[in-house]
């Protein structure tokens, strides 16, 4: 690969980066703000982006860093499934043994958010990912199922994280009432041209390179064929680095980026 000719310790634009290690650009450092005000507040938290704009990574790093005394993080990406499936597999994500029937898996969805919060002090935070692929019957079912003791407290952080398709879904009649209890929300935004540029220098610095092996208008081709989303970042930089091993090249130009980006298109 790449890597021996780079001189490189590891690919580094591998998904595979300890969350430590991830550029805080302006879209995470919101996000986490606001991840923040939602472990203080509890309800229901919308996190809106498109594919490859950085999500579930977003997620990932703000799950691993919950204090395990306070906090408990569930994850769930099944969510094209039916109705009963998701209960099934929501009361399974909380430990609990799932009943046959829909009415008894919710009784236990609820008892277990219950007792982690008022019996072992322990907030639970529910990561629902991929959601803009739930039918509108879950979306509409999560209202109910996150309902306690009238609607009167929130013993919980649920995080809806989904594509902008879930706008459409949220519009709907039978989804405003999920809608209306979103207590906030955030719509990621990608990296600006600068971030884009400290994104990959420090990335190339993570594996050992010092040097500038992307020149400053291969970096402005990247940002604007991948809109700042650090997925596609990623995908051409690494066809950049595999291209230049090919090429026997040392530096990513503009050109090098064009053939990547029709590599990649094919």
């Amino acid at each position: 690969m790449f890597k021996q000719h780079f001189g490189m310790k590891f690919n580094p634009f591998d998904k595979e980066i300890d969350c430590a290690s991830l550029y805080a650009g302006a879209d995470l450092k919101e996000l986490e703000s606001r991840l923040r005000f939602m472990l203080e507040n509890r309800g229901i938290f919308l996190l809106v982006g498109e594919p490859g704009s950085g999500k579930t990574t977003a997620l990932r790093k703000f799950a691993e860093g919950l204090g395990p005394n306070l906090y408990k993080p569930f994850y769930l990406s099944l969510t094209t499934l039916t109705v009963n499936d998701f209960y099934f597999s929501l009361a399974s994500q909380l430990g609990e043994q799932p009943k046959y029937r829909k009415i008894d898996m919710f009784h236990q969805i609820q008892h277990a958010i219950n007792a982690l919060y008022f019996e072992q002090r322990i907030t639970p935070v529910i990561i629902a990912d991929e959601m803009h692929m739930a039918s509108t019957s879950i979306l509409d079912d999560i209202r109910m199922l996150f309902n306690f003791r009238m609607d009167s407290v929130n013993p919980f952080v649920l995080i809806i994280a989904a594509q902008p398709l879930i706008r459409n879904k949220l519009a709907l009649n039978m989804c405003l009432p999920l809608k209306q209890r979103i207590l906030n929300k955030y719509t990621m935004k990608g990296l600006t041209l600068t971030e884009t540029s400290e994104y990959i220098k420090s990335r190339m610095e993570l594996a050992g390179v010092a040097r500038d092996v992307f020149t400053d208008l291969a970096i402005e081709a990247i940002h604007s064929s991948s809109n700042g989303f650090p997925r596609n970042i990623n995908n051409i930089a690494t066809t950049c680095l595999m291209y230049c091993k090919w090429k026997g090249l040392d530096t990513v130009d503009e050109e090098v980026v064009y053939q990547a980006n029709v590599e990649l298109a094919v």
